[in-house]
């Protein structure tokens, strides 16, 4: 009889394009398989006058599951907040803003959006003709009609 290996293939999505034992690798320094050989190593070599008792072991999976849960959940909330951030500069294009630039007041119509840097910037245009890019969304003081 030939038995073959006890480490599951874990390559789940978290929709992102990134996988479960990736997020694992992330939070913990480990990949899943790693932590799986760790405890598969703990039951090998315990003491066999002095088990390890059901309760706890069953405790320490769940809290494992329970970290990697969170950590799966704080992906989701960031990649939340990058599409509700992306949403919100594209609807600043062709609308009057002003942006505290450096402490001064600048005022101009939102000419584009870009997102070359992983988060929003616009392109200003002032009334002056002047344009002005990769200004942070987060420095937008009003919006105007």
């Amino acid at each position: 009889m030939q038995v073959g290996s006890v480490t599951p293939n874990v390559q789940a999505s978290n929709g992102q394009g990134t996988n479960v034992s990736q997020t694992a690798q992330n939070a913990f320094g480990l990949e899943f398989q790693s932590l799986l050989r760790i405890i598969l190593t703990q039951l090998t070599y315990q003491d066999p006058l002095k088990p390890l008792d059901n309760t706890e072991f069953v405790s320490q999976l769940a809290q494992f599951s329970q970290l990697q849960q969170s950590q799966n959940l704080n992906d989701q909330v960031t990649s939340l907040l990058t599409a509700q951030s992306a949403t919100q500069a594209t609807s600043l294009l062709g609308r009057t803003v002003d942006v505290n630039v450096g402490g001064n007041l600048l005022s101009g119509t939102v000419k584009s959006v870009s997102f070359t840097t992983g988060s929003p910037t616009i392109t200003l245009e002032t009334p002056g003709g002047q344009t002005i890019s990769s200004l942070s969304i987060a420095n937008v003081a009003q919006i105007r009609e």
